[in-house]
């Protein structure tokens, strides 16, 4: 069992490899193969994922418990108490260390699941497309680094197949090659490249302040920061050795040393997950990424980033007033302004991806929580709203996927009536709207009521409370808006509606309804039976957060609790009533049309990110590099007239060098046997007195210093990859 958790992470990238030597030969078995690594996996994450379910799984190296407990969990609701096994073992060789409890085995197992799932659709949706063999290379590339992040027991672990995961995703984004496409996938890469490199930072810190990044050795270092007033660290080998001081090596108080590094962390880590106000490339991307692609962006890969932010949580902050009143001020206002954003979003994907940002908002907010001292409902609610929240998205874009696969078009004036006659698609639509929405008797209801009921219960101010409703209700509004667009309206066209009539069942394979059926059917068990799936996984999970038990039993279904829901269902039809059928739709032609009303000019990428990386920060470092360039030449020029001024000179200085002068000689006498009189060895000794000036002047310039640091810089980089 040792060796079986860096197999599991090493596989996927070793499929990737064979399908795309395959592909070069055979796209048929190209895709079988591809198939079978996913269905490989995620038959290898369930039985590991049985295997802490049931008990049966002993530890196979270092027993270590997350965030420092002993990483039991108390079933519930009748449960018998099992105990979620956890162990270690070393990857590849290279200081990568993986461990499996019980959250890491359900999101490894979720996120092979979703792997499974859109690659049973990708075949017919690539059906068309060019640079298959790209896209299957890197949706396996991407998966190994996606569960080697869910895996990890580190966080450099994590780093490394965070960073890999940014960059093999980007091809994702990138994939239609159009401007548009292109445009977003660089805006993809910047924040992924920005992100990484400030939790890089962060990492630095960490590791100097506790001379360990281990998430089980963490909370104990952190701990000793705290009741010390200091920390340094030294290590042998991979064993830290820790020792109480007055400072950090670093020159910076212990305390905050760590806040600057957990602020690094939560930057680069909510960036990923996209998190206000690094949430501007869910938008951009999800519209132009292939429908499969959108659904593993938004309903996995931000999902590492919710597992940075929580393991810094918990790990770090446990019990921090502050970080977690943080924390809960992002996802308060990127719950609200995701759902703000998807009201006014006429694009099917776009609202789709708009909406990802809201509801990564409402896993925020109950992230926030866990910094609390009651944070059993609120790791409850995180936890179940992270595995909704996965499944809502691979049906809902994998159903947008289904209608842009037919006709090739996102706009909701377009595709309006296009599933009027298409039962199938329009139930696991709706099952998908009904569950995100928090409708009872569907998961997402589940969810939400234990985040709700967290909010409630912790000392925060009282509007919290009432965005999250408002945002719940803002949900409502936006998904009965593409619903009803889609499913129950009419194209305004009436031989466009009669041509999407005249489709019957036969827009869609038999293995593409089985991909989006096979994530619909959970969000019905899970919200009509939530004692018997949602409970016990909130219980497995309850290591990873920190606590020794998950909690005594919520009644999901008292009049309290619906109450909730009620007042956000209630604001949703007023919202959708009251503003999208008034003032988000206008006459055109006699036929009311769908309007976007969000101001263009409103949009933080270009009004804010983009002229303040390419143009004021260039301009103001450029002034400044000129400046110091400027002041230095002064202050060498001041030194020689002042301190450093020439002595008189007693006799004229020779002219040139030996050789200037051998060499102008020597033409001067060739220009006598042409009767010609010349001055060569003057001419050559100006010269080099003006090459040696113009030298010196470069030597002593602070540009050409800076530039041979940068060539230094280059050169080291390249002797350690070499």
């Amino acid at each position: 069992m040792n060796d079986l958790l860096p197999v599991l992470v090493l596989f996927p990238f070793a499929g990737a490899v064979v399908s795309w030597l395959i592909g070069r030969k055979s796209k048929t078995g190209r895709n079988r193969f591809a198939e079978f690594v996913v269905m490989a996996e995620c038959a290898f994450c369930a039985v590991l994922f049985a295997g802490v379910a049931g008990g049966w799984l002993t530890a196979a190296g270092d027993a270590v418990g997350a965030a420092g407990n002993a990483g039991g969990a108390a079933g519930v609701a009748g449960n018998a108490a099992s105990a979620a096994l956890e162990f270690s073992c070393p990857g590849f060789g290279m200081g990568l260390h993986f461990v499996l409890d019980g959250f890491r085995g359900l999101y490894s197992l979720i996120a092979s699941f979703m792997w499974m799932m859109t690659g049973l659709f990708s075949r017919e949706y690539f059906g068309h497309y060019r640079n298959r063999n790209r896209y299957y290379f890197f949706m396996l590339m991407t998966l190994g680094a996606t569960v080697g992040v869910f895996l990890s027991a580190d966080l450099y672990t994590t780093f490394l197949f965070f960073e890999i995961m940014s960059f093999t995703s980007y091809v994702w984004v990138a994939h239609d090659e159009s401007e548009g496409a292109l445009r977003s996938a660089a805006t993809y890469l910047a924040v992924a490249v920005t992100g990484g490199l400030v939790m890089l930072m962060g990492l630095f810190l960490l590791y100097d302040l506790c001379g360990t990044l281990s998430f089980t050795e963490l909370p104990a270092a952190v701990a000793a920061v705290r009741e010390s007033g200091g920390l340094t660290a030294s290590t042998q080998g991979e064993d830290a050795v820790l020792s109480l001081s007055g400072g950090s090596a670093a020159g910076i108080p212990p305390l905050t040393q760590l806040y600057l590094a957990g602020g690094c962390l939560l930057f680069g880590f909510g960036a990923k997950a996209g998190a206000f106000p690094l949430h501007i490339w869910l938008p951009k991307a999800h519209p132009v990424a292939p429908a499969p692609a959108s659904a593993l962006l938004s309903g996995i890969l931000t999902k590492t980033g919710v597992f940075g932010v929580i393991a810094v949580t918990v790990t770090l902050f446990a019990c921090d007033g502050k970080w977690g009143s943080l924390v809960l001020l992002l996802g308060v206002a990127t719950m609200a302004l995701g759902a703000l954003l998807a009201v006014f979003s006429v694009d099917l994907k776009r609202t789709l991806a708009c909406s990802s940002v809201s509801q990564i908002g409402f896993i925020l907010t109950g992230t926030g929580l866990l910094a609390g001292e009651e944070k059993e409902l609120a790791a409850r609610g995180t936890l179940l709203h992270m595995v909704n929240h996965s499944l809502f998205k691979l049906v809902l874009f994998l159903s947008a996927g289904a209608v842009y696969m037919c006709i090739h078009k996102l706009d909701l004036n377009d595709i309006r009536g296009f599933g009027r006659n298409k039962r199938f698609l329009k139930a696991i639509f709706l099952l998908g709207a009904l569950g995100i929405g928090g409708v009872p008797g569907f998961s997402g209801y589940i969810s939400k009521t234990l985040l709700h009921e967290a909010i409630v219960e912790s000392h925060v101010p009282a509007a919290t409370e009432w965005i999250f409703l408002i945002s719940g209700g803002l949900t409502v509004a936006y998904m009965t808006k593409l619903f009803v667009a889609v499913f129950v309206e009419k194209n305004a066209s009436a031989k466009v509606q009669e041509a999407y009539d005249r489709q019957g069942s036969t827009y869609m394979s038999p293995r593409s309804r089985i991909a989006l059926g096979g994530g619909a059917v959970f969000i019905l068990l899970f919200g009509l039976l939530p004692h018997v799936f949602m409970d016990p996984l909130a219980a497995m999970s309850a290591g990873f957060f920190g606590l020794a038990e998950a909690g005594e039993p919520v009644a999901y279904f008292s009049l309290g609790n619906l109450s909730g829901a009620f007042v956000s269902l209630a604001i949703g039809a007023a919202v959708y009533f009251g503003i999208v059928r008034t003032l988000l739709m206008k006459e055109e032609g006699g036929v009311r049309v769908y309007v976007n009303r969000w101001p263009d000019w409103l949009d933080l990428e270009n009004l804010v990110y983009r002229p303040l990386l390419l143009t004021v920060l260039p301009f103001v470092c450029g002034t400044i590099c000129r400046f110091l360039d400027r002041l230095l030449d002064g202050i060498v020029v001041l030194l020689r007239k002042t301190v450093y001024k020439d002595s008189p000179i007693p006799h004229e200085l020779e002219q040139g060098t030996w050789f200037t002068h051998a060499l102008g000689t020597f033409l001067d006498n060739l220009a006598l046997v042409f009767h010609k009189k010349t001055n060569y060895n003057h001419k050559l000794a100006m010269a080099y007195e003006d090459l040696s000036e113009n030298s010196r002047i470069i030597g002593r310039s602070l540009s050409f210093g800076l530039f041979m640091a940068c060539v230094g810089l280059i050169l080291t980089l390249l002797y350690l990859l070499v």
